[in-house]
């Protein structure tokens, strides 16, 4: 088949939509088929073009047996709300232009998490008259609206007609997890238009391994517990959580135990700033490194915090970062309520906090700095859980029977 994916984000860039997107289409290079993905130069999150790539109207590269095509955008960092939705609907327009002129595909996918995208993928698939399959890994408004990124009431009216008209359009849609189903059911998409195809585990780059002792000399972190957070920094994630809990570690003492936040975002800065006021010394930001480093960093890591802000609309995700972390048999820390909390604890694969408690946090990592063995077990129990139900092979591999259900050929 000639799959066409529109995607905002891929690799070099590490977060979620960029890895999951890379993972399926790889898959299915390997499988035979044809895929063309339709992307931007890479420069999440800070909107700076990374090094070896350029901003421009066209340019073509091969990654893994996948035809990457990157358009241009109007450069924004992924912070503010304006220039942010101007940069989206830059991406629209270039990937629809790009799109139309690509040879006939069998499909195209569009993903979220901005819709924008989703757009994109309708129009040109009309342009075409190719059949569409709308991938939902964020719900709008709802996603911006819980962040404060929007508040005025007219533009959400719009952006929820526009939302309901593009599910209303595609052929079929994908949900990232069941929470997202079912707020598409209630939203009124019926349930015969909607399939769950779950985030995974990349086996062959997250495994157990040992503690690479050497990254944790670098840091300055030889004897020290280390909770890590890797992803992005940004409103949705509510890391003054973290902070508030290294300052009671701090005023009790407790010079043993270091948080390591790893990437950047909107709020990387205002962090990072607050850090200093405050005179932390346990907690360090790496900035935003490569997807090949991830292994390293969460082999170093004694606990991995999966955090966002406390808020309804959360209740249904599934962040990508717990099946990671699992896949090193790590223990997680889910400061998630709803789904991901759920998942977790039918794993066994960690302990689950109230969303922004500090005190909470500090009393779970007390509790695995004395019982390190009850971590290691958490570790071992999420790991046989993660990798038997959610491989990325199977994953891929049920994602390509649906494509194959509504292809033209």
């Amino acid at each position: 088949m000639k799959i066409l994916f529109f995607s905002h984000y891929f690799p070099p860039e590490v977060n979620a939509p960029a890895s999951r997107t890379y993972a399926n289409c790889k898959r299915w290079a390997e499988a035979g088929h044809r895929v063309t993905v339709i992307t931007c130069a890479p420069n999440c999150p800070d909107g700076v073009v990374y090094k070896g790539y350029r901003n421009r109207l066209f340019q073509r590269e091969v990654r893994d047996g996948i035809e990457v095509i990157r358009v241009w955008t109007f450069l924004a960092p992924n912070k503010g709300t304006f220039f942010r939705i101007v940069n989206y609907l830059s991406y629209m327009l270039s990937g629809i232009v790009v799109g139309i002129f690509q040879k006939k595909p069998d499909i195209m996918i569009a993903t979220s998490p901005q819709f924008f995208c989703g757009w994109a993928g309708i129009i040109a698939s009309r342009l075409k008259n190719v059949p569409l399959l709308l991938e939902i890994r964020d719900i709008w408004p709802e996603s911006i609206i819980a962040v404060g990124a929007i508040k005025n009431v007219t533009v959400i009216r719009f952006i929820e007609w526009w939302e309901k008209k593009m599910y209303h359009l595609a052929r079929h849609i994908i949900a990232v997890g069941d929470g997202y189903k079912q707020q598409l059911l209630e939203k009124g998409v019926s349930s015969q238009r909607i399939s769950v195809v779950m985030n995974g585990v990349d086996k062959s780059i997250f495994s157990p391994r040992p503690t690479d002792t050497k990254l944790k000399s670098q840091l300055g972190i030889t004897d020290k517990f280390v909770c890590s957070y890797v992803g992005t920094i940004g409103l949705a994630a509510g890391l003054e959580v973290v902070l508030r809990a290294a300052l009671i570690l701090e005023e009790t003492k407790r010079d043993n135990i270091v948080f390591l936040l790893v990437g950047s975002g909107a709020m990387r800065d205002d962090l990072e700033a607050e850090q200093k006021r405050l005179g932390l010394s346990n907690v360090i930001f790496t900035g935003r490194l490569k997807k090949s480093e991830m292994p390293a960093i969460l082999s170093i890591s004694d606990a991995v915090l999966v955090h966002l802000t406390k808020t309804d609309l959360f209740l249904t995700v599934m962040p990508s970062k717990i099946f990671e972390a699992a896949g090193m048999a790590r223990p997680i820390i889910c400061g998630v309520a709803g789904h991901a909390a759920e998942l977790v604890k039918k794993a066994g694969g960690g302990i689950c906090i109230e969303p922004e408690n500090p005190g909470q946090l500090v009393d779970v990592i007390d509790f695995l700095v004395d019982h390190p063995d009850k971590g290691k077990k958490m570790g071992e129990s999420g790991y046989k859980f993660i990798t038997e139900h959610y491989d990325r092979d199977i994953l891929a591999e049920n994602y390509l029977g649906i494509i194959k259900r509504y292809a033209l050929n």
